[in-house]
């Protein structure tokens, strides 16, 4: 675990926040709005295949980082877990960057593309699953729910700030700079710009946020499969944890769904400009740090379980409405709903699993978390981007809702009073 003299610091928990202020870019620009968005437009004959197209590397990272995540979990808890998330952070970094150098004109280039992603993905997931196993060292049980949302509203602030700063490139008539928009480069260029804001604003972190010297024996491949057969024993010997992990692999594959397409859905089904997704996207990112924030203490009085529920019957409202949306007005208003109620999703199933995490084994179940999170990753972005090819992007999106409805279902059988007690530390 992290130094017990660095627990409650400050200026420990600012730079562990500051790292999702880092990450949150690839996100928002790759992931949700810039990238996929021009990805879908311009390196498929149309928005559906190119559709399709995207969810693949959704897919594909999905079930590497499902694989990675609980072997990651257990090497980093004999040791090193900074290390492992600065070589993370750097691979996400400069695959990002790659992509502003592939262009639609390529041989293969979407194949190129895909692979660049994929790699990028996979290394910022699994960076979350060290990077999130530290929370229940440097934070009371008592605060956990309010630092994790600070970390995710501060996240949501910062992927806001760097969109800001790409729309002069992408959309600017010349472009910023005098930047060529030949094969799209002004939008590609973004690319650079996240890489660098990840690597510059990650580095507080590893200034400040130290693992502690007392490990166990370092593990090599051979022995972490002996280890993560214990930490699956142990796994199953904590039922709450074992439910509340059902219950998101599915809520979650909702999540997934939606931060994927949603910049796709807003250009294909309602003809918005790439500079329209980002403003849209702008939008979202600020009423997502909003909710975040607000629920923080919500997270902290009625427990995380209580939070996630509240949000997950929005979000399934919200994302019937998008579906159904009649005009740009209430896709807004769908938008900003379901922007609202994403922050508290995220952050208070993070603090609920610190939660009940065991002492010292913080990235194993960390790395059950992820694996939670993306074995069935696929199902969403496939379902959506089936149906998209096949009907239209609203009954692509549509499908989303029984992701939440499910995951709801089946977080109401936790129970969390005793997950509490059982992950005591």
């Amino acid at each position: 675990m992290a130094d017990p003299s660095s627990r409650g610091d400050p200026k420990v928990i600012a730079a562990w926040c500051l790292y999702d202020w880092a990450n949150s870019a690839f996100n928002t620009l790759v992931v949700t709005f810039v990238y996929s968005t021009y990805f879908a437009q311009t390196f498929a004959d149309d928005p559906g295949r190119g559709t399709a197209l995207w969810s693949r590397g959704i897919i594909v990272s999905a079930v590497i980082v499902a694989v990675v995540a609980p072997f990651a979990g257990v090497l980093a808890d004999r040791g090193d877990r900074r290390k492992y998330l600065f070589s993370c952070t750097l691979v996400c970094c400069l695959m990002t960057a790659a992509l502003t150098f592939v262009h639609p004109g390529q041989v293969h280039a979407a194949l190129i593309a895909i692979v660049l992603f994929v790699v990028a993905n996979v290394a910022f997931e699994i960076g979350l699953v060290f990077y999130n196993s530290f929370l229940p060292n440097i934070v009371s049980e008592d605060r956990i729910g309010r630092v994790s949302s600070y970390g995710w509203g501060l996240g949501y602030a910062g992927g806001l700030v760097c969109l800001a700063l790409a729309l002069p490139f992408a959309t600017l008539d010349p472009p910023l700079l005098g930047i060529s928009s030949v094969d799209g480069f002004n939008v590609r260029v973004t690319n650079l710009l996240v890489g660098a804001w990840f690597l510059v604003f990650s580095v507080p972190f590893f200034l400040l946020v130290r693992d502690s010297d007392v490990y166990r024996p370092r593990s090599d491949i051979g022995t972490a499969f002996v280890d993560l057969r214990q930490t699956f024993s142990h796994l199953c010997r904590h039922r709450q944890i074992r439910r509340f992990l059902v219950a998101r692999l599915i809520y979650n594959d909702g999540l997934v769904t939606i931060f994927a397409f949603g910049g796709i859905y807003a250009a294909g089904t309602f003809g918005f400009t790439l500079s329209e997704v980002i403003v849209f996207g702008i939008a979202l990112n600020v009423v997502a740090g909003a909710g975040a924030w607000i629920f923080g203490s919500v997270d902290d009085r009625l427990g995380g379980k209580t939070t996630v529920m509240i949000s997950l019957v929005f979000l399934a409202l919200s994302t019937v409405l998008a579906a159904f949306a009649s005009d740009r007005f209430w896709l807004w208003v769908a938008g900003v709903g379901i922007g609202f109620f994403l922050g508290p999703t995220q952050s208070a199933s993070r603090s609920l699993m610190g939660r009940f995490v065991p002492k010292q084994h913080e990235s194993e179940f960390f790395g059950f978390f992820a694996f939670s999170g993306k074995v069935t990753a696929f199902t969403g972005p496939l379902l959506l981007g089936v149906l998209s090819d096949v009907y239209s992007q609203r009954v692509g999106v549509f499908s989303v809702t029984l992701f939440f409805i499910v995951g709801g279902a089946l977080l109401m059988t936790v129970d969390e009073h005793e997950g509490l007690h059982g992950g005591a530390r």
